[in-house]
């Protein structure tokens, strides 16, 4: 596998040239005083010095070691506990933390960049400090003041580790019907019984302690989703003075052994009583817990783009050096052969890769800059509309991202030919890596009817229309740089939603309608958020002509309007089919 490089050049067009970002962080009050573009590079610079020498050697023999599992102990593999150690010390795992609790308070739009750099060095060692955030993020707007005392400083600083417990093994995707339970006890604790799957990071060995959040009902809690609450169960409990106490009571039963991300710790972990402490509401624990998920749907997201850079890094690097056959044009090498790069169809996987890579870094740097909006804007309106988008963008920024992240993957396989599957050159390895990023985190599936049900048709169309009137509200103001783009992206908006307008009337006689629709419209939505966004990477490339990445954008935009973007009308075609075609088979046929 070649070297890990961090997309820094792509990063920093996106970052200042396309979206303009410093001036944003000026204006947000609460930003201007804890960033600047001087200090957005330094970070970025020693977040790639990390991720290229720390990090990423460790994801090969990460995979073929794996974690190890004895009497209830896991050992992460060679080398994962002092490079996690290393990564706590630079302070990166509080990186975007509250700085009231010791974090360093960065923009979302630094820290996702970062965290797709640390995912595509080792997918594996970036869930740990990710399922960390995720909790610290819980906790800081659901838990009490207490408990975010208690537990924020320790894991912002990476001294402990968070987990997040949802799954059991007959409750996936619906979480009302679990079965762990909280019994009050009189000091104001409850005990936790009950057994979860597929804990990442349940259990290891990289930090002191490990805080786990908890689904569980209480005794006289409703039924259904309506009656779960959410619980702070730390694997050994905290002192009134902030030490160590007794390992609490439960235990992890087992590590799966999966396809892929094997040095990421997947655990069974079975509560006998452990002792745990509400977080926010009784019967509101879904509430944290959507807070936690939906951090944890960008970072997925970021995950399939960084498998999908890692694999083109590779797949570029191995093209211009493989000498086979010769091309139509005929300038053989020195042995009758030439570099597969000059063949039209190696060229067009590796444009269909860079298209899908940096048209999807793109979308998540647009989407964590309205998650910064609407944390530190004062407009009341603008940030109105900034949790309007970020409720519409994270389900296709997760599913459409990953989607494209698996196709990505397999391309640089197939660019290998058949050391693609060659376990040396490491290929094969982000295939297996990447498509857990289409599981969890709510299956792709799920996704796309949260966005179709909710999103759309319960919106009646209006989240939508926020993101669609965003392009034309950028097309007005685009000057002559963005004509070879306006045409084809009007187009496509108004393909968008008409078929969205359609989809609203015809739910109304046919309630299979969006099932059957949700991923071919999903994913109709995510070719037309990437024409936008590789409108706006052109027309930054015709203003600064004599930017390096300029060529690469103009002729990376042009295939992709070309050559992918035309598959909208493929999908608007499939989505609009009408139910029967799926439905109309009876469940015994199958």
């Amino acid at each position: 596998m070649a070297d890990f490089k961090a997309p820094l050049a792509d990063i920093r067009f996106l970052l200042n040239e396309v979206f303009d970002v410093p001036a944003l962080w000026a204006r947000l009050p609460g930003l201007a005083e804890v960033i600047d573009p001087e200090t957005a590079s330094a970070i970025l610079e020693e977040g790639a010095r990390l991720t290229e020498n720390a990090i990423a050697p460790l994801s090969r023999n990460g995979d073929e070691q794996g974690c190890r599992f004895e009497a209830g102990v896991v050992q992460t593999p060679d080398g994962y506990p002092s490079a996690y150690r290393s990564y706590a010390e630079g302070g990166w795992v509080g990186l975007g933390g509250d700085p009231a609790y010791g974090g360093m308070g960065m923009p979302k739009t630094l820290a996702m960049h970062f965290e797709e750099m640390v995912a595509a060095a080792d997918t594996s060692f970036g869930l740990y400090p990710m399922l960390t955030s995720g909790a610290c993020l819980a906790l800081l707007h659901h838990a009490s003041d207490t408990l975010r005392d208690q537990y924020l400083p320790r894991l912002y600083s990476g001294e402990w580790a968070g987990a997040m417990c949802l799954t059991e093994a007959h409750a996936g995707s619906d979480l009302g019907i679990i079965r762990t339970r909280a019994i009050p006890n009189a000091d104001g604790s409850y005990a936790i019984s009950g057994t979860k799957i597929f804990i990442t990071g349940g259990e290891h060995d990289l930090t002191d302690n490990i805080i786990h959040l908890v689904l569980a009902k209480l005794p006289d809690s409703p039924p259904g989703s309506k009656g779960i609450s959410m619980f702070v169960v730390p694997k050994f409990l905290v002192n009134a003075d902030g030490s160590l106490g007794e390992r609490n009571g439960f235990s992890c039963g087992s590590i799966e052994h999966k396809m892929g991300i094997k040095a990421s710790a997947t655990c069974v972990m079975n509560f006998d009583g452990a002792r745990g402490w509400m977080v926010g509401e009784a019967n509101r624990g879904l509430n944290a817990m959507f807070t936690m998920m939906n951090y944890e749907r960008l970072g997925v997201g970021l995950q399939g783009i960084a498998c999908g850079e890692r694999s083109y890094q590779n797949a570029a690097a191995y093209a211009r050096e493989r000498l086979q056959g010769r091309s139509p044009t005929g300038n053989t090498g020195p042995e009758g052969a030439e570099p597969i790069i000059n063949h039209p169809d190696v060229r067009r996987m590796l444009l269909t890769m860079r298209a899908f890579n940096e048209g999807g870094r793109a979308l998540a740097s647009y989407t964590a800059q309205q998650l910064d909006i609407a944390k530190y804007s004062g407009e009341p309106a603008e940030q109105q509309r900034a949790e309007a988008l970020i409720a519409l963008l994270t389900p296709v920024v997760k599913a459409f991202c990953t989607d494209r992240g698996l196709d990505t993957t397999v391309l640089g396989q197939q660019i290998f030919g058949g050391h693609g599957y060659i376990r040396e050159w490491g290929q094969e390895q982000l295939v297996r890596d990447a498509r857990i990023a289409q599981i969890y985190e709510g299956t792709n599936g799920i996704q796309a009817m949260d966005f179709i049900g909710r999103k759309v048709l319960g919106s009646g169309g209006t989240l939508l229309t926020v993101f669609t009137d965003d392009i034309q509200q950028w097309l007005q103001q685009a000057g002559e740089s963005a004509a070879e783009w306006r045409g084809p992206l009007v187009e496509a908006r108004n393909l968008l939603l008409e078929t969205a307008q359609k989809l609203v009337t015809g739910a109304a006689g046919d309630s299979d309608l969006p099932g059957t629709a949700a991923v071919n419209f999903q994913d109709l939505f995510g070719y037309v958020a990437y024409a936008y966004m590789w409108a706006r990477q052109a027309d930054a490339a015709r203003r600064h002509p004599q930017h390096p990445l300029s060529d690469a954008k103009l002729a990376t935009a042009q295939f992709y309007y070309a050559q992918l973007l035309p598959r909208i009308h493929a999908l608007k075609i499939a989505s609009l089919a009408g139910s029967s075609t799926v439905m109309d088979l009876a469940p015994e046929a199958f």
